[in-house]
């Protein structure tokens, strides 16, 4: 490929071609300025229901709809030219059973133009797993934590320690014999975690996980500092860019109330410039 050649953005059959090769860069977006920005780094971006908490101040992934989605999701996709775009399927949206799943992954796909959908569970939601990929629809899975299912896992805590441990291995080996291209390890102990990705075919993806997996994915706004109401242990902080908008924010208020803004050069005057005949 030449220097000047476009880059396209990676299929679900390049990304299990990675298992065990340079780590997959992934984040989350839900903007088009976002999107933009990630895009050139990452070989994914996810378009998460964690856009409930971090854009729409709600206290938990629970109550963003298919709607919601489907206009990140768009925006998101506008944002894109190389990174492969993954798009959440919402609470509610797939756990009835195959048939609602693929009504549902199949609008996510034809209204944003994702290439593949991302559904929470293991053991339980293999068939649907099976049906969907079966179905011309690629799906990442994720287990361990699984923000949806809070109100029964008791809240967001380590999932896979003591007795607990045989379950998150049984689902991760659930998802991969169903189809999933690959599994996002969410909260799960690093030992786990690594032996998971060494007996997977597909790639592992941890957020709390271990450094072994085979990517990585934050939520964007955890790693920029713009998401402040709480950090999570694993949400390494690459940036503080909320203090610097609280900073930014606060010079603008001042200088409005002081009338310094806005000065001469961000106004007009009354002259009409002249044109040349």
């Amino acid at each position: 490929m030449s220097a000047t050649a476009k880059k396209t953005a990676p299929l679900p059959a390049d990304i299990i071609a990675r298992k065990g090769e340079t780590p997959l860069v992934c984040l989350t977006a839900y903007t088009t300025p976002i999107a933009r920005l990630t895009d050139p780094y990452c070989d994914i971006v996810l378009v998460g229901d964690s856009v409930g908490m971090v854009l729409h101040g709600m206290e938990s992934t629970l109550g963003v709809t298919m709607e919601m989605m489907v206009m990140h999701g768009a925006a998101v996709r506008r944002g894109l030219a190389k990174a492969m775009m993954v798009i959440d399927m919402p609470f509610g949206s797939y756990e009835e059973g195959p048939q609602q799943a693929f009504r549902n992954a199949a609008r996510l796909m034809r209204e944003t133009g994702a290439a593949a959908v991302k559904l929470e569970g293991g053991v339980e939601m293999a068939e649907t797993i099976r049906f969907l990929t079966a179905r011309s629809i690629p799906v990442m899975a994720h287990i361990g934590l699984t923000p949806q299912a809070i109100n029964t896992l008791g809240g967001y805590k380590v999932q896979g320690r003591g007795q607990d441990r045989a379950r998150v291995l049984e689902d991760a080996h659930a998802v991969a014999r169903a189809g999933a291209f690959s599994v996002v390890l969410e909260k799960v102990p690093a030992a786990l975690a690594d032996e998971i990705t060494a007996e997977l075919p597909i790639p592992t993806i941890g957020i709390g996980a271990s450094a072994g997996c085979d990517g990585q994915i934050l939520v964007v706004d955890d790693m920029l500092g713009l998401f402040t109401a709480f950090k999570p242990k694993f949400a390494k902080r690459y940036g503080t860019l909320g203090q610097a908008a609280d900073a930014a924010i606060a010079a603008y208020a001042e200088e409005v109330r002081a009338r310094a803004f806005p000065a001469p050069e961000h106004v007009f005057g009354d002259a009409v410039p002249e044109t040349k005949a």
